[in-house]
């Protein structure tokens, strides 16, 4: 096999070739989601879809959040600064734009201001995707895998009307 450029292994990737990398397994990790659900979706309907959409971002949440621990050395049970910093390490931190409103020690709002799915979504004509139940799979086990003692609530999700700035907001608070 001839190649006009030097073949490269991960590790010889440069910071911004890594970054590229990075963004585009985010978007291959998105787009495997994506097509799993249409296929449950096309053969048990959407319903079923949801469903076990929602089993396997619950389990997919605790494991993702876990070994963002892991890999930087986080500590377990750290509160709502630990959650912040773990939300900035997921997959899809790199591929949609998020911030963090009304933040403290015990509170803190996370908002998905551009959601790439909802995006195309958007593009295509069709109407908001109602994520709202896998939402609350996803972010409250996210966030118990971090701190058991975190609470969370969401603040708006489809298909909740949501204003123009966000597409779905979630409080996280815990007791002291």
């Amino acid at each position: 096999m001839k190649t006009s450029a030097r073949t490269k292994d991960i590790q010889d990737l440069t910071r911004e070739e890594l970054l590229g990398f990075l963004e585009d397994a985010s978007l291959n990790w998105l787009a495997h989601d994506g097509l799993w659900f249409q296929a449950v979706e096309n053969r048990y309907g959407t319903d079923a879809g949801r469903q076990c959409s929602g089993e396997a971002i619950a389990a997919y949440s605790e494991i993702e959040a876990k070994r963002i621990l892991k890999r930087f050395g986080m500590p377990a049970g750290g509160g709502i600064p630990v959650l912040m910093q773990a939300l900035r390490f997921r997959m899809y931190h790199l591929i949609n734009k998020q911030d963090f409103v009304e933040v403290s020690e015990t509170r803190c709002i996370f908002r998905m201001r551009e959601c790439r799915v909802q995006a195309m979504r958007k593009k295509k004509g069709l109407p908001d995707y109602p994520c709202k139940t896998t939402g609350v799979e996803e972010y409250s086990h996210f966030a118990s895998a971090v701190d058991p003692r975190i609470k969370t609530r969401c603040v708006a999700c489809p298909p909740d009307a949501h204003p123009e700035e966000f597409w779905c907001a979630w409080e996280f608070t815990i007791d002291e």
